[in-house]
This record gives structure tokens, C-alpha cells and sequence, in this order.
């Protein structure tokens, strides 16, 4: 008997380490978690970024980030206002379901509807319409010259599955809501959601049924929660993970003497950016009664040139990002080197400013800001801190997760009074950033405008270019809409931060400029 369960044993032991050494197991490391399953459940680059692994979107982007067919072979407009798409047959969700045009439009209508937090990217859209089982009409209110570019990040879902599973509509992280999608996945992608542990790991596998020609040799992939800085770079140098996808300005150095391991960096298209409550009569975090100092144009400018944005690259960043003027960086359309201007820091200008507006002590006010969402996030926040003091602003500093943080500050409640955000268009157009950031709170519009910047030239121009054909007359309008917003100092824009990941050198991975990870580019071994 002893023998025979030795033998089982032995066996069994042998069954388990077998895969492991033949499997191509990829594992990467992150300091803050997905925290939804549900593709529509926060307008985030890491989440949709991770769930385009499992859901597809109608048009996807290439390796060079230009727009190509992904569930839609093929489209054409058959109106100013109206795009066809002819819908790739043979294509099933992993439970075996037809992907079909009546799941095209229920992922729309779900994507607009209350909950989602992806409604800016699909604000044109009128109407989604079958046509048959492998054709759909999307109709816009007027003609949209980068809808292509807007639906690049908008996964399709199961009518069938999310109808069974009660989860129609997307569970709003803002408010802390859940539902069955917000920890389960059913998509067409490359891969299938295996198991989900919120904040410490998630497991993918390889969907055997996807359509598309797999460019990885993936077998498993395991996602895995380092929120400590020192603990994530460990894990990459023990071999415990394969790859860490953020890595510390810090650590860059010491990662790329490090014999195999290779560092891949680039300039991001995202800006880093603080912005403040201009809407409410009195700030809820702050010592000011009885008036909101962000409502003076002067406060505002001094906050502007009481900040170093050169030291904070310097220092904290270690060279690696941009100093900015502007919401909008190189590589976004609409962007210009001669609109992109820092402010020059000025303390005594920024004191002389506050005094002026009645503020010769200064006040104080709270800085919300997240921990574990982009490079140093916390450690930027602290040094503008350290910035303000010198103006004499007493700025206590909030800093929490990024789950906590987003559902703090984000709709409905826009809890905050001074925050930190970082935006990168998705549609590489700066109408995006306006009308996502900067556009007065209307619907869809201004979902991100945390602090309420309002001003209706800028709305009309906002308005306007959604809608403008011609190259000329549209950059027209852009840039007049970026002076309306610096002049009026309706947010700080700090930097463009670089794109750092880590990884062993037998990973061989795509790094975009918008920091997209798409797993299907990822292969193990040399």
C-alpha cells in the first residue's frame, strides 16, 4: 500500500510539473489591480487595455497603432452620418455563442447607457441598427471625421450572456456598484478569463476558437498585484515574474545593467495634469468659508507659476517625461510646438497673485491623488505639496489606491477639490481630451471635467470640430480652443510621462505609445 501511493504520488507530482515545463507560462506584475472584468466600467488605459485581451472591438489598432479590421472585416459609409459594418462570420464568444450584429447593437446601446464610463467615445452615435445577422448600421448625429479612431477601445459583448447573467448594464465603479461582468468575462478575443482575485491576481488562457492567426505562443497568463515598488522589481530580478509593466523612474538604470533583462521605453502620449473645483460656491477640502478661491482667475495662475514642472522631471520623474503647457502632447492631433508654452515658476509672482485676490496668508486645501496609477503618481503630488507651502497654500495630501481614488473623485459625486489625473486621447485627437476634460458637464460630454471648467466659446468649438471635415478650418478651431483653456488656467497640465517596462530578455512583447499591452504580441523564449 505504501508503495502504491508512492507511486501515486510520484505520479501525480509528475502530472503537475509537466505542463509547467512545457507550457509557455507568462507572468507579469502591475502596482494596482484592473478592478473590473467589464470592458465599459471605467474609461481607464489599464483596464481597457487588459480587457481587449478578452473583448474585441469592431476596428482594432496594429502594431504601429493604425486602425485595422478586427470584428468588422470591412465598412463603408453609406451616408454622411451613417457606417456599415460588415461583421466577420465564423466568429463565436468562448462559450460557443455566435457573434452576431444583434450583439454589435446591444454592446452600443450598453456602452451609452447609465453605468458605463465609455459613453464619451460613442456621444456621436444616434442609433445602432441591424441590418442582418452579420451587418449593422451605426448612425451618427452629424457627420464624425474620427469615429473610426473613437470605437478602437469598445469590446463587444454577449447579448445572450450578459441577459442570462443579469448584467445588462455595466456596473459603475464610481459608485462602487457590481454585478456579474464586474468579476466574469465572455468575449471573442485571444484569450478567456480562467479566475479572478481582485487586487492579487488574474488568470488567462488561450481562447482555442479565436478567429485571428495568433501571433503568441502563450499557454497561460497570470496577472499578478505588486503594489510595493521594491517587491515588483524583486519578483522581475528572482524570475518570479517576467515582466513588470510599471517599473520606477529609479529603478531604470540599475534594470538595464541587469544581465537578461531588457528595459523598453518611450514617450507616452498621456499628459499628467491637475485641475481644481471652479464649480461649487465653497470647496468641501478646504479652510476658505463662504467662497471658492478657484473661481478667481488669480489663484489659479499663482498655483500655475508656483510649480516647478522642470524639477518634478528632474527629481521625481529622472528625466523621464516632458514638461507641458499644454492637455494635449506630441503625437495628438491638434497639437502644436508653438501653443505648447510652460509656465515660467514664479513664487513671488505666484504670492503677489494670491494677495491680490484677497488670499496674502494663503488657505488651505487637500490634494487627492492616487497611489499605484501612474509613474510616482504620490511622489509628484508630494512635491507640488512642497511647491505650493512656499506660497504660503497648506495643501494636506490624500493619497489612496486607485479603486478608492477614482470612485472618490469621479461622477456622480466629483468628491475632491484639487486632484491629479493623467489623460491620453485614445482617438490620438485632441477633440477627445476637450471633450472628455474640458467641455462643461452635459450628458456624455465633460464626464472627466472633475472640476467643472465651463466656458461656452470653448463648448461651441468643442461643437464644432466634432463635426468639421476640412484639415484646415478644424486645427483652426483646436487651437483656439487650447488658448481659451490655458488663458483661463482651467487645469495645470504637468507633463507627458515615458512609457517604462520591464521584462526578462527572452519576452518578446509590442510597447505602444498609449500604453497599451496587447497580449497576443507576447512570446516566450529567444
Amino acid at each position: 500500500m505504501k508503495r502504491g501511493f508512492l507511486a501515486a504520488a510520484l505520479l501525480a507530482a509528475t502530472a503537475f510539473a509537466a505542463p509547467s515545463a512545457q507550457a509557455n507560462l507568462f507572468r507579469w506584475a502591475n502596482d494596482g489591480d484592473v478592478n473590473s472584468m467589464d470592458p465599459y466600467a471605467r474609461q481607464e488605459t489599464f483596464l481597457l487595455s487588459f480587457m481587449q485581451n478578452v473583448y474585441e472591438p469592431l476596428v482594432r489598432r496594429n502594431r504601429q497603432l493604425q486602425v485595422e479590421a478586427s470584428l468588422a472585416e470591412r465598412w463603408e459609409q453609406t451616408a454622411p452620418t451613417v457606417w456599415r459594418f460588415h461583421l466577420r462570420r465564423g466568429v463565436t464568444f468562448t462559450d460557443g455563442t455566435p457573434f452576431t450584429a444583434e450583439d454589435v447593437v446591444f454592446s452600443i446601446g450598453r456602452a451609452k447607457a447609465q453605468g458605463s464610463n465609455v459613453g464619451g467615445s460613442l456621444a456621436s452615435v444616434k442609433e445602432a441598427r441591424r441590418v442582418d445577422d452579420h451587418t449593422v448600421d451605426v448612425e451618427t448625429h452629424a457627420p464624425n471625421p474620427i469615429f473610426l479612431e473613437e470605437i478602437t477601445g469598445i469590446g463587444m459583448m454577449s447579448r445572450r450572456w450578459a441577459e442570462a447573467n443579469n448584467a445588462t448594464r455595466s456596473a459603475d465603479l464610481t459608485t462602487g456598484a457590481e454585478n456579474f461582468a464586474t468579476r466574469n468575462a465572455m468575449g471573442t478575443g485571444p484569450f478567456r478569463l480562467v479566475s479572478r482575485e481582485p487586487d492579487r491576481r488574474t488568470v488567462l488562457a488561450p481562447n482555442p476558437g479565436w478567429w485571428d492567426r495568433p501571433e503568441h505562443n502563450l499557454t497561460r497568463v497570470e496577472f499578478n498585484v505588486i503594489a510595493n515598488d521594491a517587491t515588483r522589481i524583486a519578483a522581475l530580478l528572482s524570475g518570479e515574474v517576467d515582466m513588470v509593466y510599471t517599473v520606477p523612474p529609479q529603478d531604470t538604470d540599475r534594470l538595464s545593467r541587469t544581465p537578461n533583462i531588457r528595459v523598453h521605453q518611450q514617450a507616452e502620449l498621456r499628459t499628467i495634469y491637475l485641475g481644481f473645483d471652479q464649480m461649487r460656491p465653497e470647496l468641501l477640502k478646504s479652510d476658505v468659508r463662504g467662497r471658492n478661491p478657484f473661481q478667481d482667475l488669480r489663484v489659479r495662475q499663482a498655483f500655475n507659476h508656483a510649480i516647478d514642472r522642470a524639477a518634478i522631471v528632474r527629481t521625481v520623474m529622472r528625466g523621464q517625461a516632458r514638461p507641458t503647457g499644454l492637455m494635449i502632447g506630441p503625437g495628438v492631433n491638434g497639437h502644436t510646438t508653438a501653443g505648447d508654452q510652460v509656465a515660467a515658476y514664479n513664487p513671488d509672482l505666484a504670492r503677489r497673485l494670491l494677495a491680490e485676490a484677497g488670499y496674502p496668508q494663503g488657505f488651505g486645501v487637500t490634494l487627492d491623488c492616487p497611489n499605484d496609477r501612474y509613474v510616482n503618481d504620490e511622489a509628484i503630488c508630494t512635491a507640488v505639496v512642497s511647491m505650493l507651502a512656499r506660497i504660503g497654500v497648506r495643501v494636506t495630501l490624500n493619497a489612496q489606491t486607485r479603486a478608492r481614488y477614482f470612485a472618490e473623485i469621479l461622477g456622480p459625486r466629483y468628491n475632491t477639490s484639487f486632484y491629479m489625473l493623467g489623460w491620453t486621447p485614445n482617438t490620438y485627437d485632441a477633440h477627445n481630451a476637450f471633450f472628455n476634460l474640458m467641455a462643461s458637464r452635459q450628458g456624455d460630454r465633460g464626464l472627466f471635467n472633475v472640476g467643472g471648467f465651463n466656458n461656452a466659446r470653448f463648448d461651441e468649438l468643442v461643437t464644432r470640430m466634432a463635426v468639421e471635415t476640412n484639415p484646415q478650418a478644424r486645427q483652426a478651431m483646436i487651437e483656439e480652443a487650447l488658448k481659451i483653456h490655458t488663458d483661463a488656467v482651467g487645469h495645470l497640465p504637468l507633463h507627458q510621462q515615458t512609457v517604462i517596462w520591464a521584462a526578462r530578455s527572452n519576452i518578446q512583447l509590442q510597447q505602444l505609445a498609449d500604453n497599451y499591452f496587447p497580449l497576443r504580441f507576447v512570446r516566450v523564449g529567444n
